[in-house]
């Protein structure tokens, strides 16, 4: 029996109908992915590498002179500003995204402990304030820090602050503030890990006299792997490139590389240095996930935590 290649008209007309189905489905989010992420980037790093105008426009000819302001040299020399920035922004980020963590960790596992019924109420209680616009809750904590409030009370009769200075405006403000607004992005990724946690482990590491630590580490941490780095991942980019929180609550004295990007695209008047700057952020967010991938293969070795 020979095969001639021709496709039947039936199936051919299935084919392109199936085809015609996909590409309908498909069309709306590509369209949306290159409208407000391809398109926006390309003209992001064209910028980044035209000459700032007189009136901080970008303009030809091309150059590398937003990259080398970015990293310190001006026409007075070097500065290490910008290096402080950075490295204050990925200081900022490592602490905020430790202490999520902590946080995060026991909270999702009491919630996984209630009853079931008292489940989603619980999980709603963690998402309910990211409902509120950020601006606001920001503000609150603005309120709630300020001098003369009883949380600069309490801070002041312990020693930490000065007399009337309160907690806000500073870097502890910040992190507080991001530790805040990213909490719920952590417990809901280590809640569904918990969720799955197989018992029969924890139980077999007590069985073997191993410490609370021990058993954690060799039967818990393992199974919540995977909600652990998706947590990392939700927090620790968007935190990395925050403008509102260190705005607000570090009064302009700790800025972050989102406030310098911003800065130059308003007050500062250098578009090519806040493109520069915005590109460094996503140069960032690839090696930030790169590296989750290469700690989820190592210490996973599975599939099921590779970002």
């Amino acid at each position: 029996m020979s095969y001639s290649g021709v496709i039947p008209p039936a199936r051919s007309r299935a084919m392109v109908r199936e085809a015609r189905h996909l590409l309908f489905t498909v069309a709306p989010g590509t369209a949306w992915i290159v409208v407000f992420l391809v398109l926006p980037s390309a003209y992001l790093m064209g910028v980044a590498f035209m000459t700032n105008g007189p009136y901080g426009l970008p303009e030809m000819p091309l150059s590398l002179e937003s990259f080398k302001r970015l990293a310190g040299f001006g026409f007075l020399g070097w500065s290490p500003g910008n290096l402080y920035t950075l490295l204050r922004s990925l200081w900022q980020t490592l602490i905020s995204t430790g202490l999520v963590v902590l946080v995060a960790y026991p909270i999702a596992y009491y919630i996984t402990t209630c009853r079931e019924k008292w489940r989603p109420i619980m999980l709603l209680l963690v998402v309910v304030p990211s409902w509120t616009n950020q601006v606001i809750r920001t503000f609150g904590w603005m309120n709630l820090l300020a001098p003369g409030t009883p949380l600069s009370g309490l801070a002041e009769s312990l020693g930490l602050i000065a007399p009337n200075m309160g907690l806000y405006p500073s870097n502890f403000a910040v992190t507080l503030g991001l530790v805040y607004n990213f909490l719920p992005f952590m417990v809901l990724p280590l809640y569904a890990a918990f969720e799955k946690l197989d018992t029969a482990q924890v139980e077999a590491a007590q069985d073997l006299y191993a410490s609370p630590a021990r058993a954690f580490w060799h039967a818990v941490f393992p199974q919540t792997l995977p909600g652990l780095l998706a947590g990392i991942v939700l927090v620790a980019i968007p935190a990395f490139g925050m403008y509102v929180i260190p705005e607000l609550l570090g009064g302009g004295k700790g800025m972050m590389l989102g406030n310098l990007v911003a800065t130059q695209f308003s007050g500062g008047a250098n578009w090519p240095l806040g493109a520069a700057g915005a590109i460094l952020m996503l140069i960032a967010t690839f090696v930030g996930l790169f590296a989750m991938r290469r700690i989820g293969k190592r210490l996973g070795g599975g599939e099921e935590v590779v970002i």
